[in-house]
């Protein structure tokens, strides 16, 4: 049984970005991200992706994130926004799920101390 000859990756259309999150003085943050140099697709998944070919382009994506000067700020402004779709920040839309939810867990948690302490207090 002959095979089709492999197809290549395709890239999926970069999303339009939403603004950043913040600028400073120097300027956005964004102007100093790696991935400005890098090609885009790596970011985003292309439609009908196989499992391998996700988590092989996934982990190219972090490592350009890891040499990244500005990851905090695109972590955050992906964390912010929130960025359903991509890697930002070295993390997969996932990964920034879970972070989310890390995150309200101990807003929520540092709420209900912070009441206590309170309570004992005037009490």
């Amino acid at each position: 049984m002959l095979q089709p000859p492999h197809q290549p990756l395709q890239v999926a259309a970069v999303p339009p970005q939403r603004a950043p999150a913040r600028e400073d003085e120097a300027g956005p943050w964004h102007a100093e991200a790696v991935c400005r140099r890098d090609e885009a697709g790596l970011f985003f998944a292309p439609s009908k992706e196989p499992t391998a070919a996700r988590l092989a382009r996934e982990a190219a994506a972090k490592r350009v994130c890891g040499r990244c000067p500005v990851m905090v700020e695109c972590r955050e402004h992906a964390l912010l926004q929130p960025e359903p779709y991509g890697v930002w920040g070295g993390l997969t839309a996932a990964e920034r799920r879970v972070a989310l939810a890390r995150r309200r867990r101990r807003e929520v948690e540092l709420r209900k101390a912070t009441a206590t302490e309170r309570i004992a207090q005037a009490g």
